[in-house]
């Protein structure tokens, strides 16, 4: 702690040069003039004076704030965007005047109930305004709206009410002298701070606007909102003094951080940078790694790329300019101004900083031996019932299960056999879904059972099938095949060609028929969430990659298929409840942190599990003790810390949130019942949760764990890291064939013949001389590597083989690959095939030509031998090569997989 400071600011990490508009001095003068006829210079405040004279406008230098934060725009696109943050910050003023300090909650509804009157999509008449926030917010809109979309206007309408609305959410804290946990804080804080409001208007003052197709989906969704809680938590670095020293607000990340893990403030303040730098190094990973694969899938044209491109530009000018801004304002603490802007900031040292921040993101070894987890206490307030007919659904999951492939392995069924029977049985998928659904009938039971099993049997196979291999084009043309399994309209689907694919077909046949259309449509989406959250492991866990703690707890919902299982009890509550009361704040609250609860009960029970026996990164615990730098044993007890907040928030929703939804939507009845059954439900799916995960499945169990070590038929561990602990290694515990795991080969798979689908040609460089060098080098290690492989290459990739297959990801960074240009994913040629141990030869195609925004890649070596599909890191080779990557030889480490 500083002399004068509550704590000294801590070293930011600044990536990006900031910048000055030379049309500074224009905007200062401007924002005076305008600030002045808008009446903000002459407004009262409540107790006596007013909110702003000149000289309080002057000190703030809105002007130099956005100059720095749009440096390209000309002259009158800079007064305007000006004139937008003079009102915003005007507002944020005038209602700590008038109603955060008075704490006058209906005042301050009925003051925000106005506010979207003045913005009409349609560009309509606006009632007269009665205070300089309305008729700012007219005179804005006015000069605004007409040169932006519709779609523009309706994304910019709902963040700017966001912005207003939620303040209402600081004020419910304030009155009741709550600080919240930081899953929430973080959540609610991009909601109130208003930097996805400033995205929106980025687009105006770049020119370009995010393309409506694209709009909504992850990527930009996670640039939006890692520049969104990149800003916010570094103006709560430099706001902590003024205002919870001086204001006594408890809105503040270094504060939630003080509260929730006991920390002093130094530190907490350290840590809420720390995970200001996690954002930033996910907003690059998200534009660097996510975007281009997104254009490419989406068809997205070079214009729409380009705007894009810009929109990114722009954020990231934005958060540079931001920090600037924030060091010269008076607004905040920055007496450590000279310290910082006059020591090492340069963009070398900035690079110096990624070193140490960025990379050790990718540092964590996978299968370490861990042992059993002693679980701790968790808050489970709820009562449990189990529907009576647990022992039929009990009888018919295994059965269907049976039926669809999961349970042995069938030539016929590419990827059938992942489990066998003994570990169906210890799973006891019916459990859960008596505890979820305790008052269904039998055929919802078996349903519910079916739809759990289905999931779980997804997310053991994502990795089996696309993870040991890395091929993300491949589980990309899986997630497009799932989907079109789901016709909203009922109709024609394509054959089932795996068990994943036959059980959603079965699934969605015997579910789907009792909603209407626009419940198919909500459902299928949901299913679709899940599916997604699939993807997104793969993408963390191909570069080894330790998600960002934010986007772990926001996917890890998706990934869990939480909304599958809510969202059928929301159907089932049919359209009695308005659609205004499912998107209302408390609703989503409750879901949420239901969601989080589990998902982090999850995350300590499968930990053992997962690290020691799969390898996997993407778990709630690891990133506690990446993040925190904390043991097992702290980051278990943290995990269930944030579990249990959650819990506890979700019960101060119901009793203080939910009575009023029934008031503001004038819910009959029925409604209400309907709404009350729906509560119930999350209270059941949570109670149902956590019996199964600690007094019902052997999922986790460790004897049932090393079981697998066995090999029995086609289970997961059986390719992983529990072999080698059970068996000592691989050569004296080989997986018989039929027991494999058989992945897709390639994403061309899934792909109609066309002439432009072919597999490229066996030599595919960009001259002669490469060409050449490339025939030497097959030959060569064709030769040295044959002698230790033993074995052919076969004519499929198998998904317990790393070796890229025939016709690798293209478009796929996590492999090395260049990036198509076009809209075509094809960015890389096919690698020599492997096996399903991943010591198959791999002497087939070299890679070709990856084209994209990275240049011409091309593939050194087909020859490599594939990696050992133990995943283990005594793996006998690298990757196969492929258009962007060269391929790493026999015991090197290469840039597409681990080997030893």
């Amino acid at each position: 702690m500083s002399d004068n400071h509550p704590f000294v600011l801590p070293t930011f990490y600044l990536p990006y040069p900031a910048r000055l508009n030379p049309h500074v001095e224009g905007a200062r003068a401007h924002a005076r003039t305008w600030a002045k006829e808008m009446g903000m210079l002459d407004a009262p405040a409540e107790g006596g004076g007013v909110i702003w004279d000149e000289a309080e406008l002057d000190r703030h230098d809105y002007g130099l704030l956005c100059a720095y934060t749009h440096p390209d725009c000309d002259a009158p696109a800079l007064d305007l965007v000006t004139d937008w943050y003079v009102w915003v910050f005007f507002f944020d003023d005038h209602f700590l005047d008038a109603f955060k300090r008075t704490r006058d909650k209906a005042g301050a509804k009925a003051y925000l109930d106005r506010i979207p009157l003045f913005m009409p999509l349609d560009l309509g008449p606006t009632p007269e305004p009665e205070n300089p926030v309305e008729l700012g917010l007219k005179d804005l809109w006015d000069r605004t709206a007409p040169s932006m979309s519709a779609g523009w206007r309706e994304r910019f309408l709902v963040s700017t009410v966001n912005l207003l609305f939620e303040s209402l959410w600081e004020l419910d804290n304030i009155t009741s002298d709550r600080v919240a946990n930081p899953i929430e804080y973080i959540e609610m804080r991009r909601k109130v701070g208003g930097a996805p409001w400033s995205a929106g208007i980025v687009e105006y003052a770049v020119g370009a606007e995010v393309p409506d197709k694209v709009a909504a989906s992850r990527p930009l969704k996670v640039l939006r909102d890692t520049f969104s809680d990149a800003v916010h938590l570094r103006n709560d670095l430099f706001s902590y003094e003024r205002e919870v020293t001086s204001e006594g607000e408890n809105a503040n990340a270094v504060l939630v951080f003080e509260r929730f893990l006991g920390l002093d403030t130094q530190p907490a303040a350290e840590l809420v940078n720390d995970v200001l730098t996690s954002r930033l190094h996910q907003f690059e990973n998200t534009a660097l790694t996510e975007i281009p694969v997104l254009c490419a899938s989406e068809g997205v044209t070079p214009p729409e790329q380009l705007a894009i491109a810009l929109y990114a530009k722009g954020l990231q000018d934005w958060q540079a300019g931001g920090h600037e801004w924030h060091m010269r304002s008076s607004r905040y603490m920055n007496d450590a101004a000279d310290r910082v802007l006059s020591g090492p900031n340069g963009i070398g040292t900035s690079q110096a900083r990624l070193a140490a921040s960025g990379l050790k993101q990718h540092a964590r070894s996978p299968f370490k031996r861990v042992g059993p987890t002693a679980l701790p206490e968790f808050y489970q307030p709820f009562p449990l019932r189990l529907n009576p007919n647990l022992d039929a659904a009990r009888v018919h999951a295994v059965e269907w299960a049976a039926a669809m492939g999961f349970l042995a392995p069938d030539p016929a069924l590419p990827g059938s056999g992942l489990w066998n029977r003994r570990q169906f049985l210890g799973f006891d998928f019916a459990l859960c879904s008596a505890g979820i659904d305790p008052d269904g009938t039998a055929e919802e039971l078996d349903a519910s059972a079916d739809w759990l099993a289905w999931g779980t049997y997804g997310d053991d196979y994502y990795p089996a099938a696309f993870g040991r291999g890395r091929d993300l084009s491949a589980a990309v043309a899986q997630h497009r095949r799932l989907l079109a399994l789901m016709p909203v309209d009922l109709g024609a689907a394509p054959a089932p060609a795996n068990p994943l694919e036959k059980g959603l077909d079965d699934l969605w046949r015997r579910t789907a028929p009792a909603f209407d259309e626009r419940g198919r449509a909500e459902f299928r989406t949901a299913v679709e969430k899940m599916l997604e959250g699939w993807l997104w492991e793969l993408h963390s866990e191909g570069q080894n990659r330790v998600p960002d703690p934010v986007d772990y707890v926001e996917m890890r919902r998706d990934s869990f298929g939480s909304d599958l299982t809510m969202s059928l009890a929301r159907l089932r509550a049919g359209r009695q409840v308005p659609d205004a009361v499912w998107t209302s704040r408390p609703i989503q609250w409750m879901e949420a942190c239901a969601m989080d609860a589990v998902c982090l009960l999850n995350d300590v029970c499968s930990y053992h599990k997962e690290v020691e026996y799969e390898g996997q990164l993407a778990n709630g615990v690891i990133v506690i003790e990446e993040y925190l730098g904390v043991g097992r044993e702290e980051a278990v007890r943290i995990a269930a810390a944030l579990a249990d907040a959650r819990i506890e928030q979700f019960r101060m929703v119901e009793e203080n949130d939910l009575p009023g939804l029934a008031e503001e939507h004038g819910l009959d009845g029925d409604a209400q019942a309907a709404l009350a059954s729906y509560v119930d439900d999350l209270k059941n799916w949570i109670a149902a949760i956590h019996k199964w995960h600690l007094d019902g499945t052997d999922r986790y169990d460790e004897a049932a764990l090393r079981r697998l070590g066995d090999a029995a038929p086609g289970s997961t561990a059986a390719h992983g890291v529990g072999r080698f602990l059970e068996a000592g290694g691989p050569d004296e515990a080989p997986v018989p064939a039929q027991y494999r795991v058989p992945g897709p080969p390639s994403w061309r798979d899934y792909l109609p013949a066309r002439p432009e689908n072919a597999a490229p040609a066996p030599i595919a460089a960009t001259n002669a001389s490469t060409t050449a060098a490339m025939r030497f080098l097959r030959t060569a290690e064709s030769s040295s590597s044959s002698a230790w492989t033993g074995a052919a290459a076969s004519s499929t990739a198998s998904a317990s083989g790393s070796g890229p297959g025939s016709g690798s990801a293209a478009g796929d960074s996590l492999s090395g690959a260049s990036l198509s240009g076009g809209s075509s994913l094809d960015g890389t040629g096919g690698a020599g095939a492997s096996d399903a141990e991943g010591d198959g030869d791999g002497s087939g195609d070299a890679g070709a030509e990856g084209s994209g925004a990275s240049g011409e890649g091309v593939g050194l070596d087909g020859d490599s031998a594939g990696l050992d599909g133990s995943g283990s890191s005594v793996s006998q080779g690298g990757c196969g090569g492929c258009g962007g990557c060269g391929g790493c030889g026999p015991g090197k480490v290469g840039y597409g997989g681990y080997s030893g």
